[in-house]
């Protein structure tokens, strides 16, 4: 059986592999604009960066709704919970387009096709937000374990 502080230290664990994958794809997207090379490098950093958010995501729910932690009504009634989760939400959101079009460049890939990269740029600077977000979200939890709450969201 999982134990609380296992769970936290994967969840923990997942922003290091995130960090490294999101600065990783958001540096190796810069490249892609001018040099077709980064391509591969830039698809490692994305592979961690999912990697991440399925342990964030699987880690996070076992936490605020099993029965490891201090159950979901704590949760759900916290404040900065809320802040995290939606700064979570908004990461997914930001996501979902450069997700989509990774996995067709995957594809092309592996049948040979030709690859379009011309949105590399835009891609770099939604990683780049995305990685500012998870930069934030670390304070927000540290805040949440402190109990500082804010009130502006009641």
């Amino acid at each position: 059986m999982l134990s609380a502080a296992l769970l936290s230290t994967v969840h923990l664990f997942a922003l290091a592999i995130g960090l490294a994958g999101v600065v990783i794809r958001w540096r190796q997207l810069r490249r892609l604009v001018t040099d077709p090379a980064a391509l591969e490098p830039m698809l490692v950093g994305d592979n961690l960066w999912g990697v991440a958010a399925l342990l964030w995501l699987v880690t996070g729910l076992l936490r605020a709704f099993g029965t490891f932690e201090k159950g979901s009504g704590y949760y759900l009634s916290n404040h900065a919970f809320l802040l995290k989760l939606g700064l979570f939400g908004a990461i997914f959101l930001l996501e979902l387009w450069p997700m989509v079009t990774f996995v067709q460049w995957r594809l092309r890939k592996a049948k040979g096709l030709a690859i379009d990269t011309s949105r590399a740029a835009t891609f770099a600077t939604i990683t780049g937000v995305e990685l500012a977000l998870t930069i934030t979200i670390p304070f927000v939890a540290s805040m949440m374990a402190r109990g500082i709450g804010f009130t502006w969201f009641s």
